[in-house]
């Protein structure tokens, strides 16, 4: 569901982090940092205790980070406790809203993009978790959903790692769209994992598939699972599959497209990830 005017969203989900959620224990810290001609408005939860602990950056899809009352979704918010839990600090750099925009999903020619903008934002974010002396500089690793999980496939090519700081030290990318990754001869420089459903019509496992066959033997290590049976957003805590139209980017076009929670798939993920993150 999109936000109301632009500019309101970013100022919602500040203003509701602070009054309400911030207050409870490991919930989102607002947090802002500029990068070039960018400030970028993020949250991050921490685990309680000095540290120094391995972090992650996580990467929201096309909706952004909050829902449309403004509080962190609830996919994110899950995702998040779960890492936290197992000794991450998750920081969330939020894309659109940090640029006045919100949802992007029915927008077909998104002005922030997954090869450009969010790469970016995911560097940025690595700086500044770099900086900080709760976080282990040599573990920060990265993690996006949909159009944030192309975005993390983006970031971890070879040619888009540009400075001298620790890099990524791995990588999860979450039912990402492998079309033009794999138009482009797409490899990785760190290990990274890449989970989609069998069944999603929103990004193309078999276009995953090729794009994965192709880096064999060119490219850090990479590991693929499909899920019989998912759809898109499969890792979703309480989402009844259903069919949505209206997106701008379906299999065949229709901007009609399925979603929803797959308990086997689900239950897979939250076990995977945080073993490929802990690495």
């Amino acid at each position: 569901m999109p936000y109301g005017p632009a500019s309101f969203a970013p100022v919602v989900m500040l203003a509701l982090l602070l009054a309400g959620e911030v207050a409870n224990a490991g919930g989102p810290e607002p947090v802002e940092f500029r990068e070039e001609d960018i400030t970028l408005k993020a949250v991050v939860y921490r685990p309680e205790g000095a540290g120094p602990f391995p972090a992650v950056v996580a990467m929201h899809d096309c909706s952004g980070l909050t829902n449309a009352s403004g509080a962190v979704a609830s996919k994110y918010r899950e995702w998040a406790q779960l890492l936290v839990r197992d000794g991450f600090i998750v920081l969330f750099p939020e894309s659109y809203g940090s640029r006045g925009l919100g949802n992007q999903c029915t927008v077909r020619n998104r002005p922030i993009r997954p090869d450009r903008e969010r790469v970016a934002d995911a560097n940025a974010s690595r700086r500044w978790l770099d900086q900080q002396p709760e976080v282990r500089a040599d573990h920060i690793s990265l993690l996006g959903w949909s159009n944030g999980g192309s975005s993390v496939l983006w970031t971890v090519r070879p040619q888009h790692k540009t400075d001298d700081k620790p890099d990524f030290r791995s990588a999860v990318a979450l039912y990402p769209g492998c079309r033009r990754l794999d138009s482009t001869a797409w490899s990785a420089r760190v290990p990274t994992l890449i989970l989609i459903g069998a069944a999603d019509d929103v990004a193309s496992p078999q276009d995953c598939e090729h794009m994965v066959a192709g880096a064999k033997g060119r490219s850090a290590r990479i590991s693929m699972m499909v899920y019989s049976g998912a759809f898109h957003d499969f890792d979703h805590p309480n989402r009844p599959p259903q069919v949505r139209t209206g997106y701008a980017v379906s299999a065949d076009g229709s901007g009609r497209i399925h979603t929803g929670t797959n308990a086997a798939a689900r239950a897979d993920s939250l076990k995977r990830v945080p073993q490929w993150l802990a690495r």
